[in-house]
């Protein structure tokens, strides 16, 4: 959930979000599991450039969940991100830079600081969004002895519906080169975009009307 504030922040404007995901993972050898992960709190601050550029800058944090679906350590998260949005495209890059704040071994695991990159280059025709995204992830030297860094690339696609009032999104990515995560994995999300609350415009002032 986002919560676009009216604050201004060195004329950025200001935005809350948090997040309660739910997960489900099936993996070829493990037994299926689902429930809470990573419960996530965010600030973002974002500038309107101009000529549909926008940049912005989000920090965060993610808390353990207390499941088994998660790092079980909190981690700082901080985002850089750029955008063109202008004539219907949606040219994005989204920089993320994790660093575990909580115990960087737990239960048997090793959680090094990361940097992820998202791509997004979708057009939209009339109602319809599409074009294709991409993600890459790689984990930060560690201090381990032994530690096997992972590292991964996907590419895939996106498509969406605006129907007004909400708007549908679905997006696929498969990995084209991974390290040491034992295979190569296919993702699929789901989106609904939708405004819980706006507020409405003021209604133009009533025209003076003068006798003379």
């Amino acid at each position: 959930m986002l919560w676009a504030t009216p604050v201004r922040i060195l004329g950025g404007h200001l935005g809350l979000l948090v997040s309660l995901p739910n997960l489900w993972v099936s993996g070829p050898t493990g037994r299926t599991q689902g429930g809470l992960a990573d419960p996530w709190l965010a600030a973002i601050t974002a500038w309107d450039v101009g000529g549909g550029l926008g940049v912005s800058y989000l920090a965060s944090v993610y808390l353990p969940s207390g499941t088994n679906l998660d790092a079980q350590t909190t981690t700082f998260n901080q985002r850089f991100g750029v955008s063109y949005t202008a004539d219907g495209y949606n040219l994005s890059a989204n920089l993320y830079h994790g660093v575990i704040v909580g115990p960087l071994r737990n239960n048997g695991a090793i959680y090094p600081d990361y940097l992820n990159l998202d791509l997004t280059a979708t057009k939209k025709f009339g109602k319809w969004e599409l074009g294709p995204v991409a993600f890459s992830s790689t984990d930060l030297p560690t201090h381990f002895l032994g530690y096997r860094p992972q590292r991964q690339v996907a590419v895939g696609g996106l498509v969406g519906y605006d129907f007004g009032k909400f708007t549908l999104q679905a997006y696929i990515t498969r990995d084209v080169g991974q390290q040491n995560y034992g295979g190569r994995d296919t993702r699929g999300w789901f989106r609904v975009i939708a405004p819980l609350y706006t507020d409405e415009p003021a209604p133009p002032p009533a025209p003076i009307r003068a006798r003379y």
